[in-house]
């Protein structure tokens, strides 16, 4: 009985395809889809860095409308201390398009840090630009940039400064494993 209510669960939520009634718009992030090897470094402050290896799955979900993914910072087969350090996280991003502003409202959930954020995402150029903001009411600014079908770079920026400046807190380098 318990295997037939998990399935259940992953049937009703994942899909293999994007919703037509808006797959060109869901083009955006549907390069995402897969699984991904990453190398983290977390910037500390000026001098110092922290270095993790992850991992990032990325599925269509909820009839194709959003797409899912989960981001594991150190990856599963890691050591994993019982505190986490800085850089370290598992958490998810749900992603939904919104036709009607033309933008991606985001939101990612972190329970190992308890660090949870709403952004909206656009295509900057070649880029995709995610703003929100901090905890603290700070803007930050999440980019995918170098994107290509098999790898792309990720950065994770806040701003002391209202938004005048960014200073770089996290970087990833993520390589496809599989679609």
């Amino acid at each position: 009985m318990k295997g037939s209510r998990s399935s259940s669960f992953r049937d009703a939520l994942h899909t293999e395809q994007p919703a037509a009634d808006r797959a060109d718009e869901l083009a955006l992030y549907g390069w995402l889809i897969g699984r991904w090897e990453a190398d983290a470094v977390y910037y500390l402050d000026a001098e110092a860095t922290r270095r993790a290896r992850g991992e990032i799955h990325a599925g269509w979900v909820l009839e194709g409308r959003a797409l899912q993914d989960v981001w594991i910072f150190p990856a599963r087969d890691a050591e994993r201390p019982k505190t986490p350090r800085p850089g370290d996280f598992y958490g998810t991003t749900l992603r939904v398009y919104d036709p009607k502003l033309d933008v991606w409202h985001i939101v990612w959930t972190d329970p190992l840090n308890q660090v949870y954020r709403r952004q909206i995402g656009r295509a900057r150029g070649s880029d995709i630009v995610q703003e929100g903001q901090d905890e603290g009411g700070a803007p930050v600014r999440w980019r995918f940039t170098e994107i290509t079908p098999d790898s792309f770079r990720w950065l994770g920026e806040r701003s002391p400064d209202g938004g005048a400046s960014y200073r770089l807190l996290l970087e990833i380098r993520a390589r496809r494993v599989d679609a």
